[in-house]
């Protein structure tokens, strides 16, 4: 297989969302993790059955309404070596059956190594082996959605009324003056 380039075949608009749900798609199951409502932090929130897949496009949808998102973050699984294979082919296939069924825009984001740091994540809670297969794909979501956070926040801009657009409180006066 040809390398192929590694820019997401979605993007989204080049500012910060306050709420933004991500996924970790996977042949069963799809990891969903869900922002704080500035934008700021990333939560794990739940695990959506991925077959049948109409009813985790609807489950989905109906999150998207409940929590209000307006932007879904969606793991982009990358070979290591940043190729585009089989398995982020049919991701890009579930993002676009996805946007069919959502007002919102999504976004594919590099989602490598970010089930071995959720792995990670799992044993350092403590959380016992046979425990970490039903939490795996949530954090696994949280990874994403909070590199994704810390990556956009590190170069797009604020809406104008974001608390990060604030002006800059005046220094404090000095003791010495």
């Amino acid at each position: 297989m040809e390398p192929q380039p590694s820019t997401p075949p979605h993007s989204a608009p080049d500012r910060l969302y306050r709420r933004v749900l991500a996924l970790d798609v996977g042949e069963k199951r799809i990891g969903v993790a869900l922002s704080d409502e500035a934008g700021q932090f990333a939560m794990p929130l739940t695990t959506v059955q991925a077959q049948p897949p109409a009813r985790a496009l609807a489950q989905i949808g109906a999150l998207v309404q409940e929590y209000r998102v307006e932007l879904i973050v969606i793991g982009w699984p990358l070979t290591l070596s940043g190729e585009v294979g089989v398995q982020a082919h049919t991701t890009q296939a579930f993002a676009a059956q996805l946007q069919s069924h959502v007002s919102v825009p999504l976004t594919m984001f590099d989602e490598r190594l970010t089930s071995t740091v959720a792995e990670q994540i799992l044993r350092e809670m403590g959380v016992k082996p046979e425990k970490r297969k039903q939490r795996i794909d949530e954090i696994a979501a949280m990874v994403i959605l909070q590199d994704y956070l810390d990556h956009t926040r590190s170069r797009a801009s604020y809406p104008p009324d974001h608390p990060s657009d604030a002006p800059e409180p005046p220094p404090a006066p000095s003791p010495y003056e």
